[in-house]
This record gives structure tokens, sequence and C-alpha cells, in this order.
């Protein structure tokens, strides 16, 4: 085998999941312009989340790989861990991005469905980080996606946010487990982009802008700083931190 470079081999290694689009993608392409080598995770998206690495590798090679995987099958989340740390041969941070989000009235909840959003939400968020920390060298970092909206949720919504609330514990339940070895903290944003089902009238979209206090959408790229900002070093004093990025959203 061919022995790999120094460039390489000194570049610390993130893993984002779901990071073919959206808010994925934004945080996997700022990490690597920050100097990371990035294993873009993907299930469905695969198609989006290749032309992806491409792109990352078109500016520094072989500075980013395609994982693909179901989160929602256990078995598959030690195999991913596992080619996570291959790639490079180290493995030093862990964004758990993925996440399902649809509506579950009572009435209409389904064991299948509850069970979707507990495993994207919460259940391989929790086993993934188990499978990746015994890669993790010194100074490792995780990173969560939760919801600013936590305590504020919508009817029509409970299995969602009973997972969320979940990564949430999680989150600061792991800081304890995980130091000082590994830091594990999670973002919550509010309202970033517009639903890709679309259905939004113009006067409900002005309805939810009204409710923020600064007054527009965040974005991917918001989201994605705030991970930068906790992935570095700039952060390394900081474990069990919920950090909202919501425009102020949660005051309201």
């Amino acid at each position: 085998m061919k022995p790999l470079d120094d460039s390489r081999t000194n570049a610390p290694v993130v893993l984002v999941t779901g990071a073919a689009r959206r808010i994925g993608a934004a945080i996997a392409r700022l990490q690597h312009a920050a100097g990371w080598n990035v294993l873009v995770h993907a299930h469905r998206s695969r198609d989006e989340a290749q032309a992806l690495v491409d792109a990352l590798n078109a500016g520094r090679a072989d500075s980013a790989r395609l994982l693909a995987a179901d989160l929602g099958d256990a078995g598959a989340l030690d195999r991913l861990a596992d080619a996570a740390h291959a790639a490079w041969g180290r493995l030093d941070a862990l964004v758990n991005n993925a996440s399902s989000y649809f509506a579950t009235p009572l009435g209409t909840l389904s064991a299948a469905r509850l069970d979707e959003l507990l495993a994207s939400n919460l259940r391989a968020p929790l086993l993934l980080t188990q499978a990746c920390a015994r890669h993790f060298g010194a100074d490792a970092a995780v990173v969560n996606i939760v919801d600013a909206q936590l305590w504020h949720p919508q009817p029509g919504y409970p299995a969602y946010y009973a997972a969320k609330a979940g990564l949430w514990s999680l989150t600061e339940t792991l800081a304890l487990e995980l130091a000082p070895r590994v830091r594990v903290n999670a973002v919550a944003p509010g309202h970033m982009l517009w639903a890709e089902s679309g259905g939004i009238a113009e006067h409900e979209q002005a309805r939810e802008l009204a409710r923020i206090p600064l007054g527009r959408l965040g974005g991917a790229e918001e989201i994605a700083r705030a991970v930068r900002f906790l992935l570095s070093a700039d952060a390394a004093y900081i474990t069990g931190a919920i950090l909202p990025v919501d425009g102020g959203l949660r005051l309201r």
C-alpha cells in the first residue's frame, strides 16, 4: 500500500453524517476550508454526496471521501466508524447532523414512524458516538444537532421532539462520560431553511419570519460556523454546551 503523505496524515479528520446537502454539506465545506479532511456520509443522496466530495478533492487532493451507510441499521454504525478511521488512519471529530423530520400527530403515529425518528435523531448519534469513541485520539470532539424550539414544541410532532430531547440530554451525559478525552457539544438551530417539500405560502413565511427577533432565516452557513467553532481549539474548554443558533427564536 502506498504510504500516506504528511499533509494527509497531519490534517484532522471529521465524519459528518447526512452531509450530501443543505446544512450537512455546508458543515463539510466549511470544515474542509479550515484544513480538515472530511468524510461525507450519505444514505440515499449518494450522487450529490459524490459531487461534493469531487468538488472538495478538486481543491485539495484526497481530502474528502464518501462513506455510504443506512443509519437506521444499527449494525452498520460500527462499520461506518471503522471505515471513517481507516480512511486516513485517524479520526478527530464526529458531527451527528443526519435527521428525519415529519409530523406524527396522535391518532396517526405508527411504531414504524416512531422508530424512524428515534433511529435518526437519537439511536444513531448514540451508537455512532460509541463506535467512534474507540478511534478518537486526544482532544477529539463530537457535535450533535438538536433543535432550538425543543422547549416550545409544535403540536403534531411528538415523536420528533421526544427524540431531539433525548439527543439534548445525551449531549450533556456524554460530555461527562467521555471527558476529558472527548468534548461533546450541540448546536440548536432555529428557522434556517424553508422545508424542501415547499408549499409554504408567502403569508405563512412572513408570519414565521415575524417570530424571529433577527427577522430572517439563518441559512446553512450559520450552523456550519457554529460547528466549526465547537470543533476548534477556541472551544477547547467547552463541553456539554448547547449553542443556540436561532436568531432569538427560542425567546418568543
